[in-house]
């Protein structure tokens, strides 16, 4: 199981499975697989493999990138000076 991480407010926008979450912050669930997500914020975004963020790390995905998890069930907004 991963490691609990702080969550904080990105500036920007964040898309998961087509739905977009302006100035993103804390996890957000998704019942769609798989998991798309669109991050055009200024912080890093972690794909969870559990629901409210909780299980594996499955994929950070960075400002400006997009991804897409098969297992993926939530997203973690992080600050971006987290490590």
């Amino acid at each position: 199981m991963a490691a609990p991480r702080f969550a904080h407010a990105a500036g920007g926008w964040l898309g998961i499975n087509g739905v977009v979450h302006t100035n993103p912050e804390g996890c957000y669930d998704s019942a769609l697989w798989p998991l798309s997500v669109d991050n055009h914020t200024d912080a890093p975004v972690i794909i969870c493999s559990g629901c409210t963020c909780s299980g594996d790390e499955l994929q950070t995905v960075e400002p400006g990138d997009h991804a897409v998890s098969e297992f993926g069930s939530s997203v973690l907004v992080l600050d971006s000076n987290d490590d």
